[in-house]
């Protein structure tokens, strides 16, 4: 497996849990996503994008990445610019960091298509901000390691068919959810938490690290 994970300019808060899924990663940050390079303790092999949201100064060699410049007005966000040149790579799983958050909601939204679309073409994918983790479903089931009492959300794009979760306090077993239903919002897990899709699309969004801190 061909791990990478791509920088985004997205909220990131660093936590232990974070700082393990990066480790052995290949890394590409897009555009404002070289900040959190730092903090993380990566230097990217790459850095894409159209550079209009740089910061000011870079240290720890992060001034010497190899940079891939597009034009600011151009048919992909700097995101997808990144995920692309990955895939390109040979990454068969993707760490998507920072894709939450910030001040730009469409690109949050368009992480989460992105993320589901790759799902679907075989691409392992999760993604990040430190405190919050969004994971793709699919007919397969999934496992998922959080501790007891973690808080998540099943978030459905569709009318979801055959919707199973095991290892919550609340269980489902093969239901059906109307688009836009809060039906599967705020569950918590209890032991091992598994879930699986069989029709529709959706995103299981975890919270490990609660707001009062880590």
């Amino acid at each position: 497996m061909s791990r990478f994970t791509i920088l985004l300019g997205g909220d990131l808060t660093p936590t232990p849990r974070l700082a393990a899924q990066v480790t052995g990663t290949r890394v590409i940050a897009a555009d404002a996503g070289i900040r959190h390079a730092q903090m993380l303790g990566l230097v990217p092999e790459l850095w894409v994008g159209d550079f209009d949201s740089v910061p000011s100064r870079l240290e720890g060699g992060l001034s010497n990445v190899e940079r891939r410049t597009f034009p600011k007005e151009k048919d992909q966000t700097d995101g997808e610019l990144a995920v692309t040149e990955a895939l390109s790579r040979g990454a068969t799983s993707l760490l998507i960091a920072g894709a939450f958050g910030g001040p730009r909601f469409d690109h949050s939204f368009l992480h989460v298509t992105l993320a589901i679309r790759l799902a679907e073409q075989g691409i392992d994918v999760m993604l990040t901000s430190g405190a919050q983790e969004g994971t793709p479903l699919s007919p397969a089931m999934q496992s998922f390691d959080y501790d007891d009492a973690t808080v998540f959300s099943v978030l459905g794009l569709t009318q979801l068919d055959g919707l199973s979760v095991e290892g919550a306090r609340w269980p489902l077993k093969a239901v059906q959810v109307p688009f836009g239903s809060s039906w599967t919002v705020s569950n918590e897990v209890r032991g091992a938490l598994r879930a699986s899709l069989s029709k529709g699309r959706a995103m299981l969004l975890a919270h490990p690290y609660p707001a009062e801190g880590f």
